[in-house]
This record gives C-alpha cells, sequence and structure tokens, in this order.
C-alpha cells in the first residue's frame, strides 16, 4: 500500500481509496462492514504510487510514468504520459528497443480542480492541465532520480513546495515557476515528504534522517519511532 485518500467520490458514499504495489485503486464504502472493495481499478501497469481525491474524481500517478483520472459519476477514466519518454536496448533480444516513461511519485489537484501537480523521477515538477493534458507550467532546481519524493501546493494554490534528495525543501511560484525558498532541512538526507495545512498556513517535512521538521515554531512534531510522527498543535 502507497498512500490512502478519504473523499465523497460517489454521491451517497464516502469512499476511502487506496492505492497499492499491485498496480491497483481500491474503494472501500466507509460506512459498510465488509472488508471487500466496491470497486477496484485496474489500469495501471505498474505500482500506484500516488492518488488523490477531491470531489468525485479520483487521480493516480503510476511508476508506468502514466497520471489518470478517474471520473467516478460518468464511469470514465482519462490517461496521461507525464514526463520524458526514454528508450533502452532490449539485450534480450540484442535488438528493438524499450520504452518506458519516468515513474510518478507524487499528484495533487489543485483546489479548483482544474489542474494536477505531478512530480516524476527526471527532477521537474509538472502543473497539468485536466481538460486537455497540456503542461501549464514546469518546476525545477531540485533533486529526485531515485527516491519517492512527495510535492504539495501551498495555501491558496499559490506556491509549490517539495522536498528533494540533497535534503532541502525547495518552493515555488506557482505561476511563474520562480524559486522563491529553499530551506535547509535534513543534513544533506533525502527530503522524501511535505505537506501543507492550509488553516494554520503552515506546512511540515519529512526525510530518510528520521526527523520531521516544521519551518514554524507554532507547531511540534516529535518522533517516537522509525517511521512514525506525532504532530502537536499549539496551546491555545
Amino acid at each position: 500500500m502507497n498512500e490512502v485518500q478519504f473523499g465523497a467520490v460517489m454521491a451517497d458514499r464516502f469512499v476511502e481509496s487506496e492505492g497499492s504495489f499491485d498496480s491497483t485503486v481500491r474503494l472501500w464504502d466507509s460506512k459498510s462492514q465488509s472488508t471487500k472493495p466496491i470497486q477496484v481499478l485496474e489500469d495501471s501497469k505498474d505500482s500506484v504510487s500516488s492518488l488523490h481525491v477531491l470531489g468525485h474524481e479520483v487521480v493516480t500517478g503510476s511508476v508506468d510514468g502514466k497520471m489518470r483520472l478517474y471520473d467516478m459519476r460518468m464511469g470514465m477514466m482519462y490517461a496521461d504520459a507525464i514526463g520524458r519518454e526514454m528508450a533502452l536496448l532490449c539485450f534480450t533480444t540484442l535488438r528493438g528497443k524499450l520504452n518506458f516513461l519516468d515513474p510518478i511519485t507524487s499528484v495533487q489537484q489543485t483546489s479548483d480542480g482544474n489542474a494536477v501537480l505531478a512530480s516524476t523521477l527526471d527532477s521537474v515538477i509538472r502543473l497539468m492541465d485536466k481538460s486537455n493534458g497540456q503542461m501549464l507550467q514546469s518546476y525545477k532546481g531540485h533533486s529526485n532520480q531515485n527516491y519517492r519524493i512527495r510535492s504539495c501546493l501551498g495555501p491558496g494554490d499559490s506556491v509549490v513546495i517539495s522536498g528533494s534528495e540533497d535534503g532541502k525543501i525547495y518552493a515555488w511560484e506557482l505561476f511563474t515557476g520562480n524559486v522563491l525558498e529553499i530551506l535547509s532541512a535534513h543534513n544533506t538526507k533525502v527530503a522524501s515528504a511535505v505537506t501543507c495545512n492550509v488553516i494554520r498556513n503552515e506546512f511540515a517535512s519529512a526525510g530518510v534522517d528520521g526527523m520531521a521538521t516544521s519551518p514554524s515554531p507554532v507547531e511540534l512534531l516529535w518522533l517516537i519511532a522509525p517511521g512514525s510522527v506525532i504532530v502537536w498543535g499549539a496551546p491555545q
């Protein structure tokens, strides 16, 4: 299991969505006592690395380099190739080539549902138009070639934030793609994930150094075990 999301993707149901290593996305009815999923999406050709639920739509990113949009009301699926297409010589036959796309490591829809922020293993984050699959803007400067690194949108969808393999946190202006800030956060270790609290106007990051950090002193993050983080809110 790579990611779990919760949302009302169907009119009368709150649904839990899970992206998995087995190349599927499974949907469960949170009001049901059954452990069986109500639907299994099996379009991905490789592990589903990320997903995001917004309204009745589910967007997934896969290691096969495809971003897929599922319209659960209409029962439709749309797929877009993200990132570079590369070719490798097929050594088993010594002829022909194997074409593949850079794996997608993170997807997030904008709050208005018109675009998707997608990170790939070519050290580029792309803002993609959902209506036509065109790239609206790209964000560069960070390093992401070997690890699954998450990116996210800041408050008001005005800022793009991402971790990096150099242990730093990068922030870009959404429309121009200009770097706004570079923060040293994880002692040159991989900064693997970021998340934003739009209500408190704060964000937090986590890295492979086993530390979680928050640039704001208002919120304390405490590591209690490898891979486990508790977020403590500030006293009122």
